[in-house]
């Protein structure tokens, strides 16, 4: 895998950021445009309506399953960088700390780590900041 830096970090998923949005959306244009057509044509439109209710739970599906998946890596990278932060100190990391921020800091190497934390705190750092800050990238190859 390539070697990870701020530049190249986000990671897609081809298939499911890609080509199952694309689907999803494509079904649920397409379910609207024939429920437009069966009224147009006077036709019962219980079908067409069925077809539109399946498109938007599918796109209901499509965002919480996403959303779902981000909340839980977000929990457990709080807990393994609270963890590294109580390795490296013995003091459990401050309480300030957004859960953004921390999920930043965990590309910080041990040596800048407990700096970062500390100066992420004080100046309530955003994401972006707190990644350029970072001189020696520590890249996490699991998060997608």
């Amino acid at each position: 895998m390539k070697k990870q830096s701020y530049s190249n970090h986000r990671r897609y998923v081809w298939w499911y950021h890609g080509l199952l949005l694309v689907f999803c959306l494509a079904t649920f244009v397409g379910s609207i445009i024939n429920l437009v057509g069966t009224i147009d044509r006077g036709e019962n439109s219980y079908s067409a309506s069925l077809l539109v209710a399946i498109s938007l739970i599918l796109l209901g599906l499509y965002y919480t399953v996403r959303q779902f998946g981000i909340k839980l890596q977000d929990r457990i990278i709080r807990s393994e960088e609270n963890f590294r932060h109580f390795e490296l100190t013995g003091k459990p990391l401050d309480h300030r700390l957004h859960t953004s921020q921390i999920i930043a800091l965990r590309f910080a190497p041990d040596d800048e780590f407990v700096a970062l934390c500390k100066e992420a705190a004080e100046k309530r750092m955003s994401q972006e900041e707190i990644k350029k800050s970072i001189k020696r990238w520590r890249g996490d190859y699991h998060r997608i």
